[in-house]
């Protein structure tokens, strides 16, 4: 057991958290951090072994570890004590627009390292078709990192995939390839219909799930079992593959 040594200065808490050989729990660890920077001095109890924990958990009525005592009062674990000192915790199934807004930042981010290594700028205007085939890389990923589960929300919405099944298993590798040739400059009679193709069946599929039907589905843009809201994100990557494309064959044919 470690402890720290009180002050009147300041405010006290009492944390309870698995500190094991074998197991250091990280929810015990956020929640330290959290009092220590909120400005509490803590009685950091350790129970390191099971049996203790066991002890602990019995003789304080509580399922889970870690959990935290502020002015003798019983807070509860780390997303409790989250709520306890107003800090925002994120809801079981809340939908949330991060994944995606973290995917196109990165991507942009790539596009001005490429700009900056290619042409010694970032003020070039090929830094846009390079962030869409970035991002159509990085969404690829997301799919393609558990292609059975995208599949199966794909089903929900798109067109194409509804009649034809197999088409959501080939969505990811298409958009990934199309995002690879574009980026490298290659096969533009490849890359330009594969990107038309499934960019303007999306953008149809969503458009008629969303605005049409007034569906409320979650998206698969990032990968299945994302809680990000089918709508305006989704189509917005449909369309930028369809405008990407049709960009790529204007270059090519001219």
């Amino acid at each position: 057991m470690k402890d720290s040594a009180p002050t009147d200065a300041t405010r006290q808490a009492t944390l309870y958290r698995m500190v094991m050989p074998d197991h250091l729990c990280p929810f015990g660890l956020k929640a330290k951090d959290l009092l220590e920077r909120e400005g509490f001095v803590v009685d950091d109890h350790w129970l390191e072994t099971r049996a203790e924990t066991d002890a602990f958990k019995e003789q304080a009525g509580v399922e889970t570890t870690p959990q935290v005592y502020v002015d003798g009062s019983r807070i509860g674990g780390y997303e409790a004590l989250r709520k306890h000192l107003g800090r925002r915790v994120k809801e079981d199934g809340e939908e949330s627009y991060q994944p995606v807004i973290a995917i196109f930042a990165m991507a942009f981010a790539l596009a001005l390292a490429v700009s900056l290594l290619a042409r010694g700028t970032v003020l070039a205007l090929p830094v846009f078709p390079d962030f869409v085939a970035i991002a159509m890389c990085l969404l690829a990923l997301q799919k393609l990192k558990d292609v059975e589960s995208f599949s199966t929300m794909f089903l929900n919405y798109d067109l194409l995939a509804r009649r034809w099944v197999p088409y959501g298993y080939l969505y990811p590798f298409g958009e990934g390839l199309a995002g690879l040739l574009m980026l490298a400059g290659l096969l533009p009679w490849l890359s330009a219909p594969i990107a038309i193709f499934i960019g303007g069946v999306g953008a149809a599929s969503v458009i008629k799930a969303v605005y049409i039907d007034k569906r409320e589905l979650k998206c698969a843009c990032v990968g299945g079992g994302s809680n990000v809201p089918l709508g305006f994100v989704s189509l917005t990557e449909n369309l930028m593959m369809l405008a990407m494309g049709a960009w790529t064959a204007a270059r090519a044919l001219a």
